[in-house]
């Protein structure tokens, strides 16, 4: 076969696909992505007034927080609840904390069969390592950078 009938199969075939995959719906998918995740940004500062007027400052106020959104997004996917949130919202439902939680715990979850160790200890970072190893890099290179100005 020779290379420009090749290329003919070719654009047909990229034009059979195109006739048949479902239009998208871009402004209705970005619109669920910041309605949801500006809501678990809102819930997360609900709970920072609240625990703020409870007396809590600080570190320990935004540490607090932070631990409430995780357990929130680890119990919500063992519920099976935040699964529907992601393919509702997309990107909304992973960008805040809540999401991170959802990475670790999903493969947990799915992989639990297998045992603590090879089951869900080994598979909890599957998708959440590379997360955590490029922030860290990240992380140490903006502090070498801040060090250095």
């Amino acid at each position: 076969m020779t290379y420009k009938k090749q290329c003919n199969y070719n654009a047909n075939y990229l034009e059979y696909v195109r006739r048949l995959e479902p239009k998208t719906k871009h402004f209705k998918n970005c619109a669920a992505a910041f309605g949801v995740g500006g809501l678990i940004c809102c819930i997360g500062q609900f709970f920072r007034f609240m625990l703020q007027f409870a007396g809590l400052t600080g570190d320990v106020l935004a540490g607090c927080v932070s631990v409430i959104l995780i357990f929130l997004g680890c119990m919500l996917t063992g519920l099976g609840v935040y699964d529907r949130i992601g393919r509702y919202a997309g990107a909304g439902s992973i960008v805040p904390i809540t999401g991170f939680a959802n990475s670790v715990a999903s493969p947990a979850i799915e992989f639990k069969t297998e045992g603590w160790i090879y089951g869900m200890a080994a598979k909890m970072f599957t998708v959440a390592g590379a997360i955590i190893v490029f922030g860290v890099i990240s992380g140490t290179l903006v502090g070498v950078i801040y060090y250095f100005l």
